[in-house]
């Protein structure tokens, strides 16, 4: 499913002392099938950017295209039930939103809430269970019996058991050491892929946006700075680094090494096999010396 924002523009509080500008003219594609990270800092805007991808906000103006539904500010929004259950949204700790006496009633409680069948829902509870890599026989546990990474998989199970077409992740890694968040993110690329989900990663790891996403957007103060594939990203790190973002390790590597040794890579590496093998070049040629 396509999403499409064009010229949208959000003010929380609108006519009170406190209205505030969170983002104006945001334009962003995503093309069904698309892996899309946003990136950016504290404030820049992704939060606000990330619910009006399945109209938790509204814009107060510009559009917002949802498949084939429009969501603006002229237009009365009905049955936005159905959006909200082909884009679903993993916030941060998403295991904190656990409530249910079982693994498997907290899984269905969304699908059933949305009209499916206790029996479809179930079914859909077991398969999304083993999507999030955990065993069959948890689903009759209590979810605050389980480790705080299990429990962080029977949430993110509870959205997939919704079947939604696009997927959005909020720093989903959030609090997880690196093997922990590694396994998160590999999860959810393996199930872009097999799956066929559009996903939208809002993120501050760089390593994460230049290693899953197709496609990168960064925010600044509300609007879109730029926007570009991760090697277009990536390749000049000078514009990150003025807007106080990090770039990923890799290459921060690659900076170093070239300036130290006085040479150019053939290409900006985003992963350490592609830094292995333009060192190893390198070093075939006779050089760095």
């Amino acid at each position: 499913m396509d999403i499409s924002l064009q010229d949208v523009e959000y003010r929380y509080q609108v006519n009170t002392p406190f209205e505030r500008l969170a983002i104006k003219d945001v334009s962003i594609d995503i093309p069904s099938g698309t892996f899309l990270a946003i990136i950016g800092h504290t404030g820049s805007g992704k939060s606000t950017v990330l619910q009006h991808l399945n109209a938790l906000l509204k814009p107060t103006e510009g559009k917002v295209f949802i498949g084939d539904r429009v969501i603006s500010a002229e237009k009365k929004q009905k049955k936005l039930k159905e959006v909200r259950q082909k884009v679903g949204i993993v916030f941060q700790f998403p295991e904190h939103q656990l409530f249910e006496e079982t693994v498997e009633k907290d899984i269905c409680f969304g699908p059933m809430n949305f009209g499916v069948s206790e029996m479809e829902a179930k079914k859909r509870a077991r398969a999304a269970i083993q999507q999030v890599g955990l065993p069959e026989e948890i689903l009759n546990k209590s979810p605050f019996d389980l480790s705080g990474g299990q429990m962080r998989r029977v949430a993110i199970a509870g959205v997939l058991a919704m079947e939604p077409d696009v997927i959005v992740l909020d720093e989903p890694t959030a609090g997880l050491d690196p093997r922990g968040r590694k396994e998160i993110m590999d999860m959810f690329f393996r199930l872009h892929q097999t799956r066929g989900l559009s996903t939208v990663l809002v993120t501050h790891s760089m390593e994460d946006a230049s290693r899953y996403a197709d496609q990168i957007v960064i925010m600044h103060n509300g609007e879109v700075y730029e926007k570009g594939t991760p090697k277009e990203i990536f390749s000049s790190p000078e514009g990150l680094l003025k807007l106080g973002l990090d770039v990923p390790e890799v290459v921060r590597f690659q900076q170093k090494f070239e300036t130290l040794f006085n040479t150019r890579f053939s290409k900006t590496c985003l992963t350490m096999e592609e830094l292995t093998e333009e060192v190893a070049s390198l070093v075939k040629r006779g050089a760095p010396k």
